[in-house]
């Protein structure tokens, strides 16, 4: 378990050298050492540390939120092949984000609205599901997509009515671009906080992935433990989708390709998902911005390339 977290963060460290020394301007090793000592030249220091270190940072964050997030769903739903964005938190958050650039609103508030749609579909998706009585995972799912649809019919009305000269920014933060995140902050505390929470309950989650009747039979409070499930994968996936827009596959790749790998123990894939999923999207973002360089591409393209081929050899894996 140790080893294979070490491994991760090994990874995950040298990931992160490679995007601050890589980009339309290459920095050296050496010049990469002295700007971290407080001396280099001042374009250096410029381009390290007000552009590449924040945008690195917020990429591994906007990673981890989604890789633990797509764990959760996928113990939640018990479906290896769940995402963050199956319950169409998404597409709420798209709404909102859509709204506030209609707006003409700043980037600050745009990222509020985003955070408000997600919560507000996270609400709605939970509301429908229970309707009077209890909810299952599978009704929770259903639920989930087809309040996804309705998101995604309202964005293309959305997307139909909006001034051409809006256009651009819209379909980048609809593609996820981390060139947009402010602040990393925000999305590493509380992808900091959420392993915390989660960490406890792993043994519990190991037991309630075979099944809520076994769950229960072993001592388990199946539902509150369901809830915590749901509205802490709701609250990481909504600060992702916020800090970063919506990018896909890196959720359901990550813990599916972790299990087939470290096995189902959730206290080793909650907290490898959290770094390996932060060091696919650092590279990613990486590759988005320097194969076209000096042009740029939004991450949410460089992650579907990614993550539609592998998502299919998984598939065919483990038909």
């Amino acid at each position: 378990m140790t080893r294979s977290l070490l491994v991760l963060g090994a990874i995950a460290l040298a990931a992160f050298m490679l995007a601050l020394a890589v980009g339309s301007v290459t920095i050296t090793p050496s010049e990469l050492w002295a700007v971290i000592q407080g001396e280099g030249n001042k374009l250096h220091q410029t381009l390290l540390l007000e552009l590449r270190l924040p945008r690195t940072l917020a990429a591994f964050a906007t990673g981890g939120l989604l890789a633990v997030a797509g764990a959760l769903m996928q113990v939640l739903l018990r479906n290896p092949l769940a995402d963050p964005y199956v319950l169409g938190l998404s597409g709420g958050a798209a709404v909102g984000a859509l709204l506030a650039m209609l707006a003409g609103m700043g980037a600050l508030l745009i990222s509020g609205s985003a955070f408000a749609g997600a919560m507000l579909a996270m609400v709605l998706v939970f509301g429908l599901a229970h309707g009077t009585g209890s909810w299952t995972a599978s009704r929770l799912l259903l639920t989930g997509v087809v309040v996804a649809a309705g998101w995604g019919a309202v964005i293309t009305l959305m997307l139909a009515i909006t001034p051409s000269y809006k256009l651009p920014g819209m379909l980048y933060w609809l593609m996820g671009d981390v060139s947009y995140a402010r602040t990393p902050w925000p999305a590493f505390v509380v992808l900091v906080l959420a392993i915390l929470v989660i960490m406890p309950l792993a043994r519990n989650l190991n037991v309630l992935a075979r099944g809520p009747m076994q769950a229960a039979a072993l001592g388990v409070s199946v539902r509150p433990l369901e809830w915590t499930i749901y509205v802490l994968a709701s609250l990481l996936t909504a600060t992702a989708v916020t800090t970063a827009g919506s990018i896909g596959f890196v959720g359901l790749i990550v813990p599916h390709m972790l299990r087939l790998v470290l096995g189902n123990d959730q206290r080793i894939i909650l907290p490898a998902s959290a770094l390996a999923g932060g060091t696919l999207l650092v590279l990613a973002d990486t590759l988005a911005r320097t194969v076209i360089a000096p042009e740029q591409l939004p991450v949410g393209v460089i992650t579907a390339l990614l993550g539609v081929p592998t998502f299919l050899y998984l598939l065919h894996r483990s038909r």
